[in-house]
């Protein structure tokens, strides 16, 4: 069993799962919370179990620059839309790590990164025009697959409309097409 915890071996344990892990301040604090549950606190030369403030020894990692929630939020949202997440999936998994709304909200993906995700999600699940051509007949087969895409691209966090127009495009044309609109519209030069 390892002994309980004190304070520089609580710094410690923070500044190596900083420098392990991209993490947020509020995930850190709930790790150094859990290891003090598993291990509990030392005590001080009379006996009695010394205090520590967590909030403001994250508060002094992230003052340092080892935890930067922003750098984190940002890193993650590219991360999710590069591999084909929508803005919904995007924003809860930042809300989960801790990120405040705003910082939420500055990361959300623009329509232009949206529809970019949920083009790639399409292709690479093999959805609208990347998929494989229909049976040709039976039209409750080809109605039952329509929706079972529906719902893997909501689960994904995508915009219905999104969904239906990948769905119903013919073309992977099309759909680079109104990708390239969207990014007309928000001034895009190019793509990332």
């Amino acid at each position: 069993m390892k002994p309980p915890l004190g304070e520089a071996q609580l710094r410690d344990l923070a500044l190596h799962y900083a420098a392990r892990f991209a993490t947020t301040g509020a995930r850190l604090e709930g790790y150094l919370v859990r290891k003090i549950r598993e291990r509990g606190l030392a005590e001080d030369a009379d006996g009695r179990t010394i205090d520590i403030d967590i909030p403001a020894l994250v508060a002094r990692l992230v003052e340092l620059g080892y935890v930067d929630d922003d750098a984190y939020a940002r890193m993650r949202a590219r991360d999710l839309g590069a591999r084909g997440y929508g803005a919904r999936r995007v924003e809860e998994t930042l809300r989960h790590a801790g990120v405040d709304e705003g910082l939420r909200q500055a990361h959300a993906p623009g329509e232009a990164a949206s529809r970019r995700a949920a083009a790639l999600l399409a292709k690479k699940r093999r959805l609208g025009p990347w998929g494989a051509p229909g049976e040709g007949g039976d039209p409750l087969a080809t109605r039952k697959a329509r929706e079972k895409a529906v719902a893997a691209m909501l689960r994904a966090g995508h915009q219905y409309e999104h969904a239906r127009y990948i769905l119903s495009a013919s073309l992977p044309e099309d759909v680079e097409q109104w990708i390239a609109e969207a990014e007309e519209a928000e001034g895009i030069d190019a793509r990332w």
